[in-house]
């Protein structure tokens, strides 16, 4: 059986989707895992999309908070709003209380990534505010930490992500995840589905 990590996220401009599709890259490229992206449920209405000239949504599935059990490992994904996760995750993860009343995510090991227009804006505390999530649930948070090598010390060009877990700038939503921020992506992905691996395998 293969080991499955979900790589669940909200996107509302593309920026958090593309860097999961990397993820999702970095994940499958370890042999035994099987990674499978889904996106949580919008909760703004279209014609508030519409005036924020949000794009379509992508096919990716819109995910149960069910279906989480059904994972070994995970990686969540979201924009920052005021240095938190956005709204539409936090609902997401409010509707977990079955899950936590059961225990079903308790042991399972959980990487963060994330999106913010600035570099004031919150990469490191969304992550921060995000683990209260995670230990509730009594989940393992997994940092990328420093296992991403020189990438982290990049000091000549505007690179978003953190010991934390990846990340971007989106500016003014014109600015796209660069070479080293996709790298880096994928590393994280691969890192987290090579420690999921071991830990399913170790028990």
């Amino acid at each position: 059986m293969a080991v499955k990590v979900y790589i669940v996220y909200y996107s509302l401009y593309g920026h958090v989707e593309t860097l999961a599709e990397e993820i999702k890259k970095g994940a499958d490229s370890v042999e035994g895992v099987e990674a499978k992206l889904w996106q949580v449920a919008e909760t703004l209405p279209d014609e508030v999309l519409s005036k924020m000239r949000a794009p379509p949504k992508s096919d990716v599935p819109i995910i149960n908070p069910n279906e989480l059990s059904e994972a070994e490992g995970f990686v969540f994904g979201f924009p920052t709003r005021f240095g938190m996760m956005a709204a539409q995750f936090k609902a997401f993860l409010d509707a977990t209380g079955g899950l936590w009343k059961t225990q079903q995510l308790a042991g399972k090991p959980a990487g963060i990534f994330y999106s913010t227009s600035s570099q004031g804006g919150g990469q490191e505390t969304t992550a921060l505010t995000a683990i209260t999530q995670l230990v509730h649930h009594g989940m393992l948070f997994v940092p990328i930490g420093y296992t991403f090598g020189a990438g982290m010390f990049e000091m000549e060009e505007l690179k978003g992500g953190s010991p934390y877990g990846a990340g971007t700038y989106a500016g003014d939503g014109s600015r796209q995840p660069t070479k080293l921020e996709l790298e880096q992506a994928f590393h994280q992905g691969k890192h987290i589905a090579t420690i999921t691996k071991k830990l399913k395998e170790a028990a």
